[in-house]
């Protein structure tokens, strides 16, 4: 499994640059999405932010689809798959309350292991 779960995207060679911050309990997952790019996650057993630092995406939340341009927090409710599309580079956290601290293991504490790949194959068709 990739650093997002599933990644989804129309150039084969796309490979997201990812940084990975830790502090007081908190997890934050940066990444570098250039333009065009889709990004398909997977969903959480807890809320969590998202935070769009810069640029502008279409984001999908359980097939509802919204337009973003940064600086913006979205709150992504448990449960809830969801994906964004990056209209132009695009500068994109998630945030999680964790005490992990591995940047190795922390997916597997803040993914739902119920995660579907068929459901983030279909989203991926939805959003591109």
């Amino acid at each position: 499994m990739g650093p997002w779960g599933t990644e989804m995207n129309t150039k084969a060679s796309f490979n997201p640059s990812i940084a990975h911050h830790f502090g007081g309990g908190v997890y934050a997952k940066e990444t570098l999405v250039p333009a065009g790019m889709v990004l398909v996650q997977h969903k959480h057993t807890h809320d969590h932010l998202s935070i769009l630092a810069s640029g502008r995406v279409e984001v999908v939340v359980d097939d509802v689809r919204t337009e973003r341009e940064g600086p913006a927090c979205i709150l992504i409710e448990a449960g809830k798959y969801h994906g964004i599309k990056a209209l132009t580079d695009v500068s994109w956290y998630c945030i999680h309350a964790t005490d992990c601290t591995d940047e190795h293991a922390v997916d597997e504490v803040v993914i739902a292991h119920d995660s579907s790949l068929a459901e983030a194959q279909r989203m991926a068709e939805a959003i591109a």
